[in-house]
């Protein structure tokens, strides 16, 4: 018989889950999650659908404990980017080397798999006190709009986001802020500089400038699972035709942060180096505009959940497992924010985004057993 935790991976895999923010016209999470939906109620969970946007659902699944218990959320991502460009056939699930091969099996429904699993292992094993929810979301690959829903209605002494990780213990991440910068010109015919201000020109002071500031954050204090902040320019856009100066240039920049910075810090950065440049470059004139900003992410190493799950990862993996930290975002954020103690912890692999995508089945195994006894002790 298939291993359960594999076989439903291998379901998970055969269902087209492209989140269409990132693909126009991708199949969202409709069908995968109404498949979630009725497997976890089939295992005795009392089931929500959440679903502010048509067509992008997210579950919420409960298992009651009995009273005076803690409550443990394990949360993991429906979505998955784009199918074009595979190396194969992307929806359809294939082993090879103890390896499974598919769209989503590492990023991230070898997590959802194991979490489903788990959850529906341990309250199996006997009545727990703590209530155990399982939250199925829409959307991290694009807004994570999904998780944030989720944190409207439901609340949890601690949670696990299980994100891919090779079984590591991740406890922190970092966050970003986005920003706009125009650089205003004046629009003129190509022979009359007297009359024009070239924005495009303008911006290359500014881009000099970015680049000190990477340099500087460098070379600066570092977080000591981290490092430290950077920043990049990411989209240029400028001018109309040869002949004309260009009116306006905007720059479209990431600053990557670390705990103890936020999106104010980076306004605050990018605001001095632009009065410099006003002060000191003839005709320099510029609008900051904010964008999409996600904080950065720090367990406490200490909290209950944390060492709960790294006690029964070391009785399963033989060993202490690794500490680590992640150069990019998550969701473990958004539950910071709300207040609820959380970590990342996942299954092994490679290809997250990438052409070929596994994850290791020995791993998955691993992760399954380990979110089950962390649950059954957590909910105890």
């Amino acid at each position: 018989m298939p291993d359960e935790t594999v076989e439903l991976l291998s379901r998970l895999i055969a269902l087209d889950s492209v989140n269409p923010g990132l693909v126009p016209g991708g199949a969202g999470e409709t069908a995968i999650a109404d498949f979630c939906g009725r497997w976890l109620a089939a295992h005795g969970f009392e089931v929500h659908r959440l679903e502010k946007r048509p067509g992008r659902p997210s579950l919420v699944a409960i298992a009651r404990g009995t009273g005076g218990g803690r409550s443990l959320m394990l949360n993991g991502h429906l979505d998955t980017v784009g199918l074009a460009g595979y190396d194969g056939d992307p929806l359809t699930p294939r082993i090879s080397d103890g390896r499974m091969f598919g769209r989503g099996a590492f990023d991230m429904k070898g997590g959802v798999a194991a979490m489903m699993v788990a959850a529906a292992r341990a309250t199996r094993r006997g009545p727990l006190r703590g209530d155990v929810l399982v939250a199925c979301v829409a959307d991290e690959e694009h807004d994570s709009l999904g998780t944030e829903e989720v944190l409207e209605s439901f609340d949890a002494d601690a949670a696990i986001v299980t994100e891919p990780s090779q079984l590591q213990l991740t406890l922190a991440h970092k966050g970003f802020a986005w920003f706009d910068v125009e650089i205003e010109g004046r629009a003129a015919h190509g022979s009359r500089p007297d009359l024009g201000v070239d924005a495009i020109t303008k911006a290359g002071h500014f881009l000099v400038a970015l680049e000190d500031l990477g340099r500087r954050l460098a070379a600066g204090p570092a977080h000591p699972l981290l490092g430290t902040g950077t920043v990049h320019a990411g989209v240029i856009h400028g001018g109309e035709e040869p002949s004309t100066y260009p009116a306006r240039c905007r720059i479209t920049l990431e600053r990557r942060t670390v705990p103890g910075e936020d999106a104010g810090t980076v306004r605050a950065e990018l605001t001095a180096i632009l009065e410099d440049l006003a002060a000191t470059v003839a005709d320099f004139r510029y609008r900051l505009v904010p964008g999409l900003h996600r904080e950065p992410f720090q367990a406490d190493p200490d909290a209950p959940i944390v060492r709960a799950l790294a006690r029964h990862a070391e009785s399963v993996l033989g060993q202490p497992p690794v500490i680590r930290a992640e150069a990019f975002w998550t969701d473990c954020a958004l539950f910071a924010r709300a207040g609820i103690p959380c970590l990342l912890f996942g299954v092994a692999g490679e290809g997250a985004h990438a052409a070929t995508e596994w994850a290791d089945i020995a791993s998955l195994h691993d992760l399954t057993r380990i979110l089950t006894d962390t649950v059954a002790d957590f909910c105890s």
